[in-house]
């Protein structure tokens, strides 16, 4: 498969998958878009590969979880309100997807990719424990960690949750 007709087929799922895991589209857009200028020098080697799309996917994972590494190392903390403006459009589920991602954003970076692997790519525990290089009983406990999470933050604020839908 030529690498035009890859980025053309498989950039869409890319973005959404890039978009789930960083809770971010403006991120989500640059991961995708430095992974695929690395993937493009790579492509005679890559698109060898018995699963080229895997590959792509966990270097956008291996690029997030940098990402936020370096991040955390260089950026200056503070405490910052977060005035993002929800724009709804009347949508049920559109408000329900902003909701869930608000709050897999709350979850550790290890958790949400661990789950947003389980959940958004319908991974099994061998394949995310090898793209996070982890054994897999520790996925299986960050993903029932994240779920205990998710489930606290439901019923902690059951008037929020409501709100948003």
């Amino acid at each position: 498969m030529e690498f035009a007709d890859y980025v053309a087929q498989r950039r869409p799922a890319l973005m959404r998958f890039a978009t789930v895991l960083t809770c971010r589209t403006w991120l989500a857009d640059d991961i995708v878009s430095d992974v695929l200028g690395r993937a493009f020098e790579q492509w005679d080697r890559i698109s060898a590969m018995a699963e080229p799309h895997a590959y792509v996917r966990r270097m956008i994972v291996n690029d997030y979880l940098s990402w936020r590494r370096r991040l955390f190392r260089t950026a200056p903390r503070a405490e910052v309100e977060d005035h993002a403006a929800e724009v709804g459009d009347g949508a049920d589920e559109r408000a329900e997807r902003d909701a869930m991602i608000r709050r897999l954003a709350r979850l550790p970076r290890r958790q949400r990719t661990a789950v947003v692997l389980r959940y958004y790519a319908g991974l099994p525990d061998a394949e995310i424990a090898a793209q996070l290089g982890c054994g897999q009983t520790t996925v299986r406990s960050q993903i029932a960690r994240a779920l205990a999470a998710l489930r606290i933050d439901l019923s902690a604020s059951p008037r929020a949750y409501q709100e948003t839908r």
